[in-house]
């Protein structure tokens, strides 16, 4: 049949199939990590818009400029006062006066009447020696004093009938003579029975040993029983006066022109003693005097002060940190410590003014001059009495940040506002 299909050679080996067209394929991987990332960015930037406060003050980055916030700050304002010049040294404690009692007879103990660490006062008993066999000396010394003031007696009426012959002519000079040498011995004899009594008084005595000084007696170092005597070389007792006291310190050489310039003018300087970490004042007290001569050795002077130490906060060998007054500044601008800043090559603070705008405060770095120290505060020089100062934040600020004072009665560090001068 002519209209039929012609029908393919069989003889082909490979089929003819017909495949649908080749469609183009996306990369849907990196569509996800794409839609993944905005995601994580828009959740970043929805908390970091939910964690700010209209209210808060925005951070300022970097240190200060044009759009900068203001810097929540402390303030400090330079004062006029006087302010003290000291010399510093390191002293040590001494008793005005020691007293090792010692016994000036030989015995044995009987009694001791004080107690260790007791307050005494010149004339308080302390020990006392068996006084038997010195009694006895002075009854024996009494007995013969008065054996010879019976034979002197007796004599001298002698002497006296003797004289009278002799004027009578009835008697001889020799006999007279005689009377007369006898009564000269009796007489020498009652002076040495006086000594002898003087002496066993003095034996006696010494066996009641009273406090030759006021002050605190230390430790018992002998018991009641014990047997003492005058050539024992340690004590029966010590005892240390604690009021006044001494403390002596050493200066330089250097400092001692103007401390003789004050004392020949004839003031009085004050001495204050701090303990070892100069936190805490101990007593105040003057000097008493200056060592006459330099230790070559060390280029320093010995100096001597005198304290009342009525609470007794100085003990004997006490190490203490020493100043002494030698003169006092009037009237000069102060600034706590706190406050004041240095560089590489000089000392500043961050004095607070309006900024350009007049609307606005800033701070501008305010070159000084540091003069004297005392404690917290030092005199200085560049800044007006009244001027206000950063005291805190130092790390934020530079020229032309822009602050905020904090108020007197707000949370502040605390270091800003009244600055006292060092109650030392």
């Amino acid at each position: 049949m002519s209209d039929m299909q012609p029908r393919p050679d069989d003889s082909d080996p490979t089929p003819k199939v017909s495949l649908p067209p080749r469609s183009h394929q996306k990369p849907w991987h990196w569509l996800w990590l794409v839609i993944l990332i905005l995601l994580v960015a828009g959740g970043f930037c929805l908390l970091r818009h939910q964690g700010k406060s209209p209210a808060d003050p925005q951070p300022a980055f970097g240190r200060g400029g044009a759009g900068s916030a203001a810097v929540m700050v402390s303030t400090a304002a330079a004062q006029t006062g006087n302010i003290g010049i000291y010399v510093n040294a390191l002293g040590m404690v001494t008793p005005l006066n020691t007293a090792a009692v010692k016994s000036r007879v030989d015995g044995q103990l009987v009694k001791v009447d004080y107690q260790e660490g007791q307050l005494v006062h010149a004339g308080d008993p302390l020990v006392e020696i068996d006084p038997a066999p010195f009694r006895a000396t002075l009854d024996q010394a009494t007995a013969k004093k008065n054996q010879d003031q019976a034979a002197l007696n007796l004599q001298r009426v002698e002497l006296k009938r003797e004289a009278a012959l002799l004027a009578a002519k009835i008697d001889s000079p020799d006999a007279y003579d005689q009377v007369a040498a006898q009564v000269a011995a009796l007489e020498a004899a009652v002076k040495s029975d006086e000594a002898a009594m003087e002496s066993a008084q003095v034996q006696l005595a010494y066996c009641h040993i009273t406090a030759p000084i006021s002050g605190r007696v230390g430790l018992r170092l002998v018991d009641a029983g014990n047997i003492v005597h005058a050539s024992d070389t340690g004590p029966l007792v010590v005892i240390t006066e604690l009021q006044p006291i001494n403390v002596i310190f050493n200066v330089a050489e250097d400092d001692l022109p103007q401390i003789q310039k004050r004392l020949r003018a004839g003031n009085t300087l004050a001495v204050e003693v701090f303990d070892r970490a100069q936190t805490q004042k101990l007593a105040t007290g003057t000097l008493a005097t200056v060592d006459n001569l330099i230790d070559t050795a060390t280029g320093t002077i010995k100096l001597k002060a005198v304290f009342t130490n009525a609470d007794e906060s100085l003990f004997p060998n006490q190490f203490v940190n020493a100043r002494l007054l030698v003169n006092t500044l009037e009237d000069t601008i102060l600034l706590p410590n706190t406050v004041i800043q240095r560089s590489a090559d000089s000392a500043f603070v961050y004095l607070i003014k309006p900024d350009k705008t007049g609307t606005n405060q800033a701070v501008v770095m305010q070159t000084i001059t540091i003069g004297t120290t005392d404690g917290n505060v030092s005199s200085v020089q560049g800044i007006d009495p009244g001027a206000v100062v950063a005291a805190d934040n130092f790390n934020k600020l530079a020229d032309g940040t822009k602050v905020m004072p904090r108020p007197a009665n707000g949370g502040g560090s605390g270091r800003g506002g009244r600055h006292k001068k060092d109650s030392r």
